[in-house]
């Protein structure tokens, strides 16, 4: 049972980073491994966590998994997964947050190769009768896309004016079982908030209503078609949904909910519902599973979950407002130095998560920290990626005259994913 009470932070700024390494190949100790110029910067990325854990996260991981002749995994742990002093564990489970939109978005494309949803056709068409007001016409392409002028119903939950964010966690948030189409009728009342396809906003209600659509069409809970057509089929033995269930079963991670004044503790916020983002964010997976569906998901038609088409589609991510972020069907695209991943982030309370791959699915990283509401910790996890993917870079050539220095490539846009 996860603890409900108010925790101060300890001092985990001295607690060292664990190395390990699995597979075929020895560990490299530190940076990067000189015999393979395409090696993750451990080093990098290490500073990076470290980063992370100093804004106030307890602790954090990265797991960069390498498919391909040989199978290599490379992890890193910093700091706790615990405020009791246990060790961080990137075996463990987590709350995924929005990451569980990319389980959503394979549902939605793999009814539409069966024919069961046209994601050109207005969306409400295949939704219960009133969930969508008749003059709503955005299409379903358009809401996985974010571009369809949703309003987030997540915004009424999280930001009244004058409540902390935990005050507004214990109110509305821990222990709340919503009906998803009460969720979607708190956004319908704020009216769409623009023309549908000419522009990007993220909305946590897209994908409850994409959700909706999936049970509208099976006839199943949402639940069910998810341990049917892609837990059991791929075998993610940790990967769960189990709203309205509060607790975590196995072992797992403990998040905390940092308080807005910061000079107050850190709040366990590991028993929750997920009710209140639903199918858009309460996944519990771990590192492991998540790089498993990953892989099965880039590999198209050979990887059992979609077709080489339907991921086309995914993929072919239009511009954000941020600088280098992409989004596409139900996948963020982030552009680095040594190429373009793909994947999602997931911020829900108390777990902060990245979790990317290449496109060929050679490389998957995935980043956590066990602290959400505070955007230093997530830009720490976004710091990762670059020398987890791209390794390490050469040593800069030294200026001369008044050039003007680079900016620098690791320092990726925070992305954030639920507004907490």
């Amino acid at each position: 049972m996860a603890k409900t009470s108010l925790l101060r932070p300890l001092a985990v700024a001295a607690a060292g980073a664990v190395l390990v390494a699995t597979g075929a190949l020895p560990a490299a100790a530190a940076g990067q491994d000189a015999a393979d110029p395409t090696a993750p910067d451990l080093a990098g990325v290490q500073a990076a966590l470290q980063a992370t854990t100093a804004a106030g996260a307890p602790g954090a991981f990265a797991v960069i998994r390498d498919h391909g002749a040989v199978d290599r995994t490379r992890s890193v742990n910093v700091g706790l997964a615990d405020l009791d002093g246990t060790p961080m564990n990137s075996s463990w489970k987590f709350r995924v947050g929005s990451n569980s939109k990319m389980f959503t978005a394979v549902l939605v494309m793999q009814l539409a190769e069966e024919g069961r949803i046209d994601l050109d056709r207005p969306l409400r068409e295949y939704l219960p009768e009133g969930t969508l007001p008749e003059a709503w016409t955005m299409t379903g392409r358009q809401v996985m896309e974010h571009r369809a002028g949703v309003y987030d119903h997540t915004n009424d939950l999280l930001e009244q004016a004058g409540e902390e964010t935990t005050s507004a966690f214990e109110a509305r948030i821990r222990t709340n079982v919503y009906d998803p189409r009460a969720l979607v009728a708190m956004s319908v009342k704020h009216g769409v908030q623009y023309t549908p396809g000419t522009r990007y906003s993220y909305s946590n209600t897209d994908f409850v209503l994409m959700a909706l659509a999936v049970e509208h069409l099976t006839g199943q809970p949402f639940a069910e078609v998810l341990n049917e057509r892609i837990i059991q089929p791929l075998g993610l033995r940790k990967t769960s949904f189990v709203v309205p269930e509060q607790g975590m079963s196995g072992a797992h991670v403990t998040g905390y909910l940092t308080n807005d004044d910061r000079a107050k503790p850190l709040l366990d916020s590991t028993a929750q519902t997920g009710s209140w983002v639903w199918a858009a964010g309460a996944v519990i997976s771990t590192a492991e599973d998540l790089d498993r569906f990953l892989g099965a998901l880039m590999a198209g038609g050979n990887g059992g979950l979609v077709s080489d088409a339907s991921l086309q589609q995914m993929t072919a991510a239009l511009p954000t407002p941020t600088a280098k972020i992409s989004y596409g069907l139900g996948l963020r695209r982030i552009s680095l130095s040594c190429g373009d991943v793909y994947g999602h982030g997931g911020i829900v309370q108390g777990f902060n998560t990245q979790s990317f791959t290449t496109q060929d699915g050679r490389r998957s990283v995935v980043v956590f920290a066990n602290a959400s509401n505070n955007g230093s910790v997530t830009q720490g996890l976004m710091n990762t990626l670059e020398p987890a993917f791209c390794g390490k870079k050469p040593a800069a050539a030294p200026r001369t005259g008044f050039a003007p220095a680079s900016v620098p490539v690791d320092s990726l846009p925070v992305v954030e994913d639920t507004r907490i």
